[in-house]
């Protein structure tokens, strides 16, 4: 059986990945303006999301589930540079949390590469 915090790696994406639909404006705020189409690439993340974060609890599709969140995150990385850039997209955050945000990225991707190997 897997470890709990596996699960909890994947509740947390499938969450997530929800939260797209629930509330797609919100993401679309954060995503940078240079990208075309932010109403699909919102719902197209949040599948992503979903799909990568069930696929995480089954031993045939962990390790490709793994690097598919470790690729995610890290096309994800920009979002977060434009958070630190636009005031519009930082929604009232305060710096200090945009600016750690960008370490907690790195520190997620090695969370889902570990799996990778279970």
């Amino acid at each position: 059986m897997a470890p709990w915090h596996l699960y909890l790696m994947a509740g947390l994406y499938v969450l997530a990945g929800l939260m797209h639909f629930v509330r797609p404006k919100m993401y679309q705020r954060i995503i940078p303006d240079y990208l075309p189409y932010s109403k699909f690439l919102v719902y197209l993340s949040g599948v992503a999301e979903i799909v990568l974060g069930i696929a995480l609890c089954f031993d045939a599709t962990r390790r490709l589930s793994s690097f598919g969140i470790l690729l995610m995150l890290a096309a994800f990385l920009p979002v977060h540079f434009y958070m630190l850039s636009n005031k519009k997209a930082a929604m009232g955050l305060p710096k200090w949390v945009l600016v750690l945000r960008i370490p907690l990225q790195f520190v997620l991707m090695y969370w889902a590469y570990s799996y990778a190997s279970l």
